[in-house]
C-alpha cells in the first residue's frame, strides 16, 4: 500500500508531539512492509531527519528567513499536491488541518484529530484563532478520522456532528525502552519531589496543583514540586507561590532532554497530572513505563489511557486533590501497587500496536472504494 503523509506539521513544528507522532507512525509501517512517504517538502522538523531517505521526501532547514513562514507553506503545499499527482498514494493523511484547495485524486484521505482545545478552551490561545474553522474545512475534505480516544471522539461527534461510522479510535504508544531505565540514588532534588511535566496554561491546571500542595502542611515538609518543561515560572505563579509562602527550592521549573525527563520520572514520589482536559494523555504513561507512580485527576480521556493505574481526584477540589496524592506517597503498599499496574497498562500501548490498527483502518477504508 503506498501511503503519503502531507508537508504541514513538518513545516509548523522543529518540536512537538503531533510531529513526533507521524514520524514515528511512518517509521513503523515503514517495518511492517507499507510504502510510505511523508512530503515534507522545505521543512524545519527534526523528528523525521532520522528517517531512511526513501521515507522523507524534502530538504530540512534549521529555521526559515524571518517573515518567510508562510511562503514556505504556500511552496510545500504546491510541491506536495503536485508530488502525490506523480505518485498516486492509495492513503493521503493530511497531518494537520487547511482549508487550501487540493488536487482530487483517487486517494483515500484522512486526518487524525487529537484533542479539542480550541473549542474548550479557547482563552488559552492567541487571538485570532482559525483552527475551528480549519478542522470544519478539513472534516467536509476527507474521508475518515483518526481520533486518538474515545473521548475525543465523542467530543467530535458532539461539537463537529461527524457520524460516528466516519471516525475510528487508534491510542498513541509509548516509546518503552527509552522510559524503562536503571532507577538512581536521587541526586536531582536535596528531598523527595512530586513531578509535574509539560505546559502550563490553565485548562493543565498547574496552579490547582500548587494550591493542592500549599494546603497540606505534611506535603510541604516532605515533598519539593519539579515541573519539568513548558518554560520559566510567570509572574501569576511567582505571585502564587508567595502568597503561599512557597521557597524556590520548594518548587523549581527545570527544563531538558528525554534523558532528563527519564530520570526525574524514575526518581520522583509522584507524577502528578491535574489537567482538566486531554486528548490522550502521554506523561502518565511516560511515568509508568519509568516505574513512578501517577495520581491523576478524573476527566476526559484519563481513565481511558490510564484505566486501574493512577490514583484518582476531581481537578476542580484542591482538598481531593491532595488526599489522593497523600494516600500515594505515605503509603509504601499503594505505591507499589501503582507501579505495578502501570506496568502492566502500558503494555497495552505500543507504537508497533498504534501502526498496525492505522494500517487496518487504511485497508477497510480502500476496500470499501
Amino acid at each position: 500500500m503506498k501511503i503519503s503523509y502531507d508537508y504541514q506539521i513538518f513545516t509548523n513544528q522543529s518540536h512537538g508531539g503531533i510531529s513526533r507522532y507521524y514520524a514515528i507512525l511512518a517509521k513503523e509501517l515503514s517495518k511492517q512492509n507499507q510504502d510510505v512517504r511523508i512530503l515534507a517538502g522545505f521543512h524545519r522538523n527534526s523528528y523525521i531527519e532520522g528517517l531512511p531517505s526513501d521515507i522523507v521526501s524534502g530538504r530540512r532547514m534549521d529555521k526559515y528567513p524571518k517573515k518567510t513562514g508562510r511562503f514556505f507553506q504556500l511552496l510545500n503545499h504546491g510541491l506536495s499536491q503536485v508530488q502525490m499527482g506523480v505518485e498516486r498514494p492509495d492513503i493521503i493523511h493530511e497531518t494537520y488541518y487547511s482549508d487550501w484547495p487540493r488536487f482530487k485524486f483517487s486517494a483515500c484521505r484522512v486526518s487524525s484529530v487529537y484533542d479539542m482545545i480550541h473549542e474548550l478552551f479557547s482563552s488559552d490561545l492567541s487571538k485570532p484563532d482559525r483552527t475551528t474553522q480549519l478542522k470544519k474545512a478539513t472534516f467536509s475534505r476527507i474521508d475518515h478520522i483518526l481520533s486518538i480516544s474515545e473521548s475525543t471522539k465523542s467530543d467530535l461527534i458532539k461539537l463537529f456532528e461527524i457520524p460516528e461510522e466516519k471516525i475510528s479510535v487508534v491510542h498513541l504508544g509509548v516509546d518503552l525502552e527509552s522510559f524503562q531505565v536503571q532507577k538512581r540514588e536521587n541526586k536531582i532534588n536535596r528531598k523527595p519531589y512530586l513531578m509535574y511535566v509539560g505546559m502550563r496554561t490553565s485548562y493543565k491546571n498547574f496552579l490547582g496543583l500548587m494550591k493542592a500542595y500549599a494546603s497540606s502542611e505534611k506535603l510541604k515538609a516532605d515533598f519539593d514540586i519539579i515541573a519539568f518543561g513548558g518554560g520559566v515560572f510567570n509572574r501569576q505563579e511567582k505571585e502564587l507561590f508567595k502568597k503561599h509562602n512557597l521557597s524556590k527550592e520548594q518548587v523549581r521549573q527545570i527544563s531538558g532532554d528525554d534523558c532528563d525527563l527519564v530520570q526525574l520520572y524514575t526518581q520522583a514520589a509522584a507524577f502528578v497530572y491535574p489537567s482538566l482536559y486531554e486528548g490522550f494523555g502521554l506523561p502518565p504513561l511516560e511515568a509508568m513505563a519509568a516505574g513512578c507512580p501517577v495520581v491523576t485527576s478524573n476527566t476526559s480521556s484519563m481513565p481511558e489511557v490510564i484505566r486501574q493505574a493512577g490514583e484518582y481526584f476531581n481537578p476542580n477540589e484542591c482538598e481531593e486533590m491532595k488526599h489522593a496524592i497523600e494516600r500515594v506517597v505515605y503509603s509504601s503498599e499503594r505505591c507499589k501497587e501503582l507501579i505495578e499496574l502501570g506496568y502492566e497498562n502500558i503494555k497495552d500501548f505500543s507504537w508497533e500496536k498504534c501502526a498496525r490498527e492505522t494500517l487496518k483502518v487504511y485497508q477497510n477504508l480502500i476496500g470499501l472504494r
